[in-house]
């Protein structure tokens, strides 16, 4: 059988549902807006005049500071979480993993609401700290920017975990023990000997969660109480609410080159 035989079916899946709708949104990005939310097919670059205005490059900007601390911080942990996990007996790895794993078997948006539940107005926190007649603000629990990043990074640790403990379930460990016995500081071992083993496995796990995290919708919305605005939550405004499609293309678009000039 020929490579392309092999290839094509995969090809045509890919072009049909990924290629397709990416073209019909870069034809979208140079339309205009109806009066009542429909498309009027009139080439401008207004759109992607529009992008260019401060207000929108806050929001750019602030999403690229949640998804870069987001993905950082996954990294951080990541690390630290598989060579625990490494650490461990062969035989009770797997049990970390599942239970590392385990909790993403539940939907996304369940875990997200568990974790508003738990923290809001009537919620157990809530309730424990009234009971404790400790002072608090009841509001600023339930929605604030701490909350989201918490909410990203606990999402998204598994995306970095499984790379990283990848990579470190193939070290040599002899050469650590090597490096401690020549002199060498844990810090000193870790970045002259272990890191460079991890290098291609900390940036795949960095771009696994940057590239999601950046376009995040549903965490800053239910936890952060569309507080501060984010490129997820600002697409979704303009697609279903403002129903600007031809705006809210060209903010798609842009997001992808960022992306890949970022890539």
């Amino acid at each position: 059988m020929k490579v392309r035989e092999l290839t094509g079916p995969a090809l045509f899946w890919y072009g049909l549902f990924l290629m397709g709708p990416l073209l019909w949104i870069f034809i979208l990005s140079f339309q205009t807006r109806g009066t009542y939310g429909g498309i009027v097919w009139t080439p401008t670059l207004a759109n992607y005049a529009k992008v260019l205005e401060p207000a929108y490059f806050l929001i750019y900007l602030k999403s690229l500071i949640l998804a870069f601390s987001t993905a950082a911080g996954t990294v951080f942990l990541a690390v630290i979480l598989s060579w625990a996990v490494v650490s461990v007996d062969k035989k009770w790895r797997i049990l970390y993993l599942a239970a590392l794993v385990l909790p993403f078997l539940i939907n996304l948006i369940i875990r997200v609401y568990a974790l508003r539940i738990l923290l809001s107005y009537d919620g157990p926190l809530q309730m424990m700290l009234r009971a404790f007649n400790i002072e608090f603000d009841p509001f600023s629990l339930t929605s604030n920017n701490g909350l989201v990043f918490y909410g990203m990074i606990t999402t998204y640790l598994p995306f970095a975990v499984l790379p990283i403990y990848s990579a470190l379930s193939r070290f040599d460990f002899t050469l650590f023990e090597a490096a401690v016995d020549l002199g060498a500081t844990a810090s000193q071992t870790f970045l002259k000997v272990v890191a460079p083993s991890l290098r291609g496995a900390m940036t795949s796990a960095f771009a696994l969660v940057f590239i999601p995290a950046l376009g995040e919708y549903i965490i800053p919305d239910l936890l952060g109480g569309a507080k501060t605005m984010y490129v997820g939550n600002l697409l979704t405004e303009e697609f279903l609410k403002s129903r600007d499609w031809p705006l809210g293309s060209a903010l798609a678009m842009t997001l992808i080159m960022v992306l890949l000039l970022m890539l």
